[in-house]
């Protein structure tokens, strides 16, 4: 674990020691080789399931791919940041990377935490820096509306989870992860341990977010910068699934009948959040309401309390990261060059860039979960597992794969294909920097086709 966790911490250092000209470079080298040395994690050799550095971190099949998606995610957003934030003075610059970079520690040690209230505070401590980035350099005045909806919604599920643990250290002593999943922490028949189990779960599923809970989203994806975006598509999404898998195996005996409406309402989501995108005029609205719909699989997936519907979970949320993250920075390139999010100002721009073109339509391919990407084994696992829970669930997850479908060719088509509006001029070529950065996006998408068991091994 501190094989990690302390280079991340010396990119503080790094950040703030290096000369104006190399500040980029020496950021970007740095959380690379810490990325290739968290894929170190993935090859396992514990027997009991979990490896410790000390008694608070600890790495397990479960949280490994997240560990390793938070630590790919770093040089990816610095590479995506360069070219709008280098006009700006140089120490804005590198308090953007610090923020970055702190965003990153405190995931690893949210993800790597073994006690439950560790895990609580970088799940809150993870708010601050991206609250930063969405208020100080999102693109519109609507920003600080944007970050107080994300920060009320945020808090408003979470203290709730705070309450409800500081009554199971009450009632068990530990908040450990290695004992409680032994322990029975209530006898859980009364209203008050109703509205316990509850408050342990609403805090991830606002995180997620469910739909009902998911206002917020969409506007923090919109007004927020690339790097933000990237982020809370990619790893901040996740960590309410994972809080969510880590708290349902202690709820056990409630959960059996409290569970129907959440599966309901996340499965209803799926064809509610689908038939939003397809009303969309926004192009990074429209990506943001897609993870919405996706996540709703997984809160499905999670709250069915299988293991194939765990499996499911986590290879979707995985894959779900790497492609939303690739299209945030599809559509950011766009952005960056006309100037407009609106996909009927910025269509037919295959004619102008053919090779961006063929990345934004591989991107859409794996956004409606072509075959054989690790997308469509997660979402086959969930829609299986849910299938042999209620076969009626299908018409529900069948419906909501159609429409993801259809909204992925309707993106494709009106940023992409017919006629290039006449306004359309002078736009400056692609970076090599660009293609770099959405290789090393479906790099690790076309790794996991090769090679799923990283994924989905642990709970075999």
């Amino acid at each position: 674990m501190l094989k990690v966790l302390i280079p991340t911490v010396m990119l503080f250092p790094t950040i703030w020691l290096t000369s104006s000209k190399w500040l980029w470079t020496a950021t970007i080298a740095h959380s690379l080789s810490i990325a290739l040395v968290s894929l170190t994690w993935l090859k396992w050799t514990s027997e009991t399931g979990w490896t410790m550095s000390n008694t608070y971190l600890a790495t397990d099949p479960l949280s490994t791919p997240l560990l390793v998606l938070t630590c790919w995610l770093l040089p990816l957003m610095i590479l995506a940041s360069q070219n709008h934030i280098n006009p700006e003075p140089v120490n804005r610059q590198r308090l953007y990377i610090t923020l970055l970079a702190s965003l990153q520690t405190f995931l690893i040690m949210a993800f790597g935490a073994t006690e439950i209230i560790m895990f609580y505070i970088m799940f809150e401590a993870t708010l601050i820096p991206t609250l930063i980035i969405i208020t100080r350099w999102g693109n519109q005045t609507e920003r600080l509306n944007a970050g107080t909806y994300f920060l009320f919604y945020t808090l408003a599920g979470s203290l709730p989870l705070l309450v409800a643990l500081l009554l199971l250290q009450q009632s068990t002593g530990t908040l450990s992860m290695f004992v409680i999943q032994y322990s029975q922490p209530l006898l859980l028949n009364s209203w008050g341990h109703k509205i316990w189990w509850a408050g342990c779960l609403i805090a991830f599923l606002v995180k997620m977010p469910l739909y009902g809970v998911h206002l917020w989203l969409p506007k923090a994806h919109v007004e927020a910068p690339v790097a933000g975006s990237m982020v809370l598509a990619a790893v901040l999404l996740k960590l309410g699934g994972y809080g969510m898998m880590r708290m349902m195996i202690m709820l056990d005996p409630l959960s059996k009948e409290l569970v129907y409406p959440f599966i309901i309402l996340a499965l209803w989501g799926i064809i509610m959040t689908g038939s939003i995108c397809l009303r969309q005029t926004d192009l990074k609205s429209l990506i943001a309401y897609s993870s919405v719909s996706h996540m709703g699989l997984v809160a499905g997936g999670i709250l069915i309390q299988t293991p194939w519907g765990f499996s499911g979970a986590i290879i979707l949320m995985i894959a779900h990261g790497l492609v939303s993250s690739m299209l945030f920075c599809l559509a950011n390139t766009a952005y960056e060059r006309t100037h407009s999010r609106t996909m009927i100002l910025a269509r037919g721009l295959q004619m102008i860039f053919p090779l961006t073109a063929v990345w934004w339509f591989i991107a859409n391919l794996a956004n409606l979960a072509l075959p054989p990407l690790p997308n469509l084994m997660g979402e086959l696992m969930i829609i299986t597992t849910l299938f042999n829970w209620s076969p009626w669930t299908i018409a529900l997850t069948g419906a909501g794969t159609l429409i993801t479908a259809t909204y992925s060719l309707y993106m494709f088509l009106m940023s992409q294909r017919g006629p290039t509006p006449s306004h359309i001029m002078k736009l400056p070529p692609f970076h090599t920097r660009e293609h770099l950065l959405m290789a090393l996006h479906l790099i690790p998408v076309i790794l996991l086709v090769m090679k799923p068991e990283l994924m989905w091994g642990w709970c075999y």
